[in-house]
């Protein structure tokens, strides 16, 4: 890139050269044999080269040399299209590095129905654990706010003491220890209760800092108008601090739909679990992975399509 378009803010254009040599260097360690090229690179070269280092060396290049390509053809492209290619290109290529494992596709048919009813049981565990975090959250920001030394206390001693501990050792406490003390949990709440303790203390630092953001100003003038404390929370800090709070919250309900994967250690028949217990009954444990990877992703995906909505709505303002 050039002095002048660094000064003129025009977005700098890769040297498509040094991509070029990149990508070569990368894929001339990758072992291509058996997927078509090495026969491309032996009718180039002819049959003695393919197979030693030129062999892989002329592969690297061939590779990177399409690579190269197919991201300039790409790039000349309208920014909607560019995304879309790229995303269709990239699936691609994923179905296609499973689909070289020679899995049994009949067993994932036969196995799918069993898994999804897994996939449910993460969804509502998921679901009822996020809603009891916000309420969680936001007790745990409102005390963290108060003037009060002892709700101050009790609320930094709850965020340091489970932000402090991994999740699976909380969970643990709650299925294998509270049992100790005479209160037996089933497994199901136990996950609950784990995923509520351990997201309500990292969200409760999401709530306190956008209750924070909201300028002073506000409250300001609020109390100049004669509306006492509660109201003022209720109609003009806490719709403009949701605005904050709601991206970072959306984030983190994403990332505990993945980690209630760990509830599956105590015995809940959630969508690992099932894949887990499917897979070793006839040793076709990579089909079951593998497909509850692409459910957890699926959900992943629809998760952040409503996040998008969601963060849409209140960027408009509407904040009802």
């Amino acid at each position: 890139m050039s002095i002048t378009d660094t000064l003129s803010g025009e977005r700098p254009r890769p040297t498509w050269l040094f991509v070029f040599l990149i990508a070569s260097a990368l894929f001339v360690v990758i072992d291509f044999r058996g997927t078509g090229l090495e026969s491309l690179v032996a009718g180039l070269t002819g049959p003695e080269t393919a197979s030693g280092t030129v062999g892989m060396l002329l592969t690297g290049i061939l590779v990177g040399g399409l690579f190269t390509a197919n991201a300039y053809a790409i790039s000349r492209m309208p920014h909607l299209f560019q995304v879309w290619i790229t995303w269709a290109e990239l699936l691609v290529l994923f179905l296609a590095f499973f689909w070289s494992f020679d899995l049994s596709y009949e067993f994932i048919e036969k196995k799918i129905t069993f898994l999804l009813g897994g996939a449910w049981t993460t969804i509502y565990i998921s679901v009822i654990s996020i809603i009891l975090a916000s309420a969680i959250a936001m007790a745990g920001a409102l005390a963290r706010l108060s003037d009060n030394g002892f709700a101050y206390g009790c609320a930094t001693f709850y965020t340091s003491f489970f932000r402090g501990l991994p999740l699976l050792m909380q969970l643990y406490l709650v299925y294998i220890g509270l049992p100790q003390m005479g209160f037996v949990i089933d497994p199901i709440p136990a996950g609950i209760i784990a995923l509520s303790l351990c997201y309500g203390a990292y969200m409760a630092e999401i709530f306190r800092a956008g209750i924070q953001g909201v300028p002073e100003g506000q409250r300001e003038a609020a109390a100049a108008l004669g509306l006492h404390k509660g109201l003022t929370f209720r109609k003009i800090v806490l719709p403009q601090a949701m605005k904050l709070i709601v991206p970072p919250t959306g984030n983190q309900f994403i990332a505990m739909l993945k980690d209630s994967s760990l509830v599956s250690v105590v015995g809940v028949w959630d969508l690992t679990y099932r894949a887990k217990t499917a897979g070793r009954a006839e040793f076709k444990h990579l089909e079951m992975l593998i497909t509850a990877a692409l459910i957890y992703w699926l959900l992943t995906i629809v998760l952040e399509i409503v996040q998008s909505k969601i963060e849409a709505h209140y960027g408009k303002g509407d904040i009802r």
